[in-house]
């Protein structure tokens, strides 16, 4: 499980670190509120992604356990991005100029986008117009299984009195090479078979369902010290939170089961850097003033958001305690859960 929440990790902070001599990081030589633009812009298709994938896969039937009965899963979930938000709108922007109007999100296609840097800067007691080149990094289309992102989640149930579930997802803060991971979420499922009179003779449940999820990263980001970019003692904060509600129904047969859902899901997330970082701009003049150094301030609570109406369908194969299930939601970012639970009711 940690390996996958490392690529959550990867998203946003790894990229910035690991394609340093790609030029990623020289977004930030940019005006801060167009350093924010390109960083959103860039990121917005991944934190959706985990966003609808947070809230997917917290149940495989809505008949609830009775009262002190519990299973133990563990769900896959994979968000597929939309063709749409492979890329986005670069133009408008008041510090950069490129010869795109467009450039690849992180989900899309691995295509460099070539960008100039103009800004004012005071050289030598005179404001001076300086300029930087940079390469924009590409999407990571190409590593992404089916364009996909997958957030994984271990979950337990527990049957409690007058027809209710509850249902956690934890794990506890966890320090992995130079990140910091704390993840949980609680949920509760009420079957309602019951209101609807003589149904409940049949193998038709029925329940409502509300869950939520939050996840923390805290990132030490790597020095960096180029010709134009240097970077020191920097990190990132990400904080992701998730909501989801929903009516369910699921025909349970002894081995097959079917289930589906509708409802409504959504999640906001801030992103924050912290650290030095110092640029370099090309002033126009001779040598040896032809350059100079500026200190830089990173965009600062950075904000996504997702959310909008989902319905899910599937099926369980049930062998004794043993279940299989998978199913797939659609919603903006169709997602595909698939999972295994020891279940004991």
């Amino acid at each position: 499980m940690k390996k996958y929440i490392l690529i959550f990790i990867g998203v946003f902070t790894l990229t910035l670190s690991a394609n340093a001599q790609k030029g990623f990081e020289n977004i930030l030589l940019a005006d801060p509120s167009d350093a924010s633009k390109l960083l959103q812009g860039y990121f917005n298709p991944a934190v959706k992604g985990f966003i609808y994938g947070m809230n997917n896969g917290w149940y495989h039937t809505a008949k609830v356990h009775k009262t002190l009965g519990f299973d133990i899963s563990i769900v896959g979930n994979l968000s597929i991005t939309p063709t749409e938000d492979k890329v986005f709108d670069i133009s408008g922007l008041n510090s950069i100029t490129s010869t795109a109007t467009t450039a690849p999100t992180f989900a899309g296609n691995n295509t460099e986008t070539p960008m100039v840097v103009t800004r004012t800067i005071t050289v030598n007691g005179t404001p001076r117009e300086v300029s930087a080149n940079f390469e924009m990094l590409g999407g990571l289309q190409d590593k992404l299984s089916l364009g996909g992102l997958p957030t994984p989640a271990v979950q337990a149930n527990l049957g409690l009195p007058f027809e209710t579930e509850l249902m956690v997802r934890y794990l506890p803060e966890t320090t992995f090479k130079d990140s910091n991971i704390n993840m949980m979420g609680i949920g509760i499922k009420k079957e309602i078979t019951s209101w609807f009179g003589p149904i409940d003779k049949l193998p038709l449940h029925i329940s409502l369902m509300a869950a939520y999820s939050a996840l923390d990263v805290n990132y030490d980001l790597k020095d960096i010290n180029t010709s134009v970019f240097q970077m020191s003692n920097a990190g990132a904060d990400l904080q992701i939170k998730a909501y989801t509600v929903q009516a369910i129904a699921s025909l349970n047969f002894p081995f097959i089961s079917a289930y589906g859902g509708i409802g409504y899901s959504s999640g906001t997330s801030t992103f924050k850097m912290k650290g030095t970082y110092k640029g370099t701009y090309q002033t126009g003049l001779p040598a040896p003033n032809h350059e100079i150094s500026e200190t830089l301030t990173p965009p600062s609570n950075m904000e996504f958001d997702a959310s909008g109406m989902k319905t899910t369908l599937g099926a369980r194969i049930s062998l004794l305690f043993f279940k299989i299930f998978a199913d797939y939601t659609f919603q903006e970012y169709n997602t595909v859960s698939v999972g295994v639970a020891f279940s004991f009711r």
